[in-house]
């Protein structure tokens, strides 16, 4: 009678064991699917981001590019402009380009700064992926005593 209860006694152990392990591996599937899921939006929430970033920058050389243009510009004008004797015909022209070119980096470095590899990393995923990782971890630790 002692050997039929602990066979009846092991075969239970082992179904609440399989009964475990398909837990386990079923919530895994599920927390891996919506793991991917969360990766899936935080990344499309990055990619809108740099677009940003990507559109700040195309404005920014858009700028810069029209400081250049009005610094040749300003040079033509000036030179076939009757000044005094005592200034220089161009040294308008450069002051113009420059508040112009200076306002075009401003801008290009705030899109350079939207860009940053920081900005980019979907720590949300990272963070979730971690604590999921601790905790099978700790599944993991709690099964194997339970085994003992």
């Amino acid at each position: 009678m002692d050997a039929e209860h602990n066979r009846t006694t092991s075969t239970s152990e082992s179904t609440s064991l399989g009964s475990l392990l398909t837990t386990l591996t079923r919530e895994m599937s599920s927390l891996v699917r919506q793991e991917t899921q969360l990766a899936k939006a935080e990344m499309s929430e990055k990619t809108h981001q740099a677009m940003s970033g990507v559109g700040a920058i195309a404005i920014a050389g858009a700028v810069l590019f029209s400081g250049f243009l009005v610094l040749l510009a300003a040079a033509v004008f000036l030179l076939n402009e009757v000044l005094p004797p005592d200034t220089t015909p161009w040294l308008s022209a450069i002051i113009v380009g420059l508040v112009v070119a200076i306002i075009g980096y401003v801008m290009l470095k705030s899109g350079l700064k939207k860009l940053q590899t920081q900005n980019l990393m979907p720590n949300r995923t990272m963070a979730s992926l971690q604590s999921d990782r601790d905790l099978a971890r700790h599944h993991e630790t709690h099964a194997k005593e339970e085994l003992k």
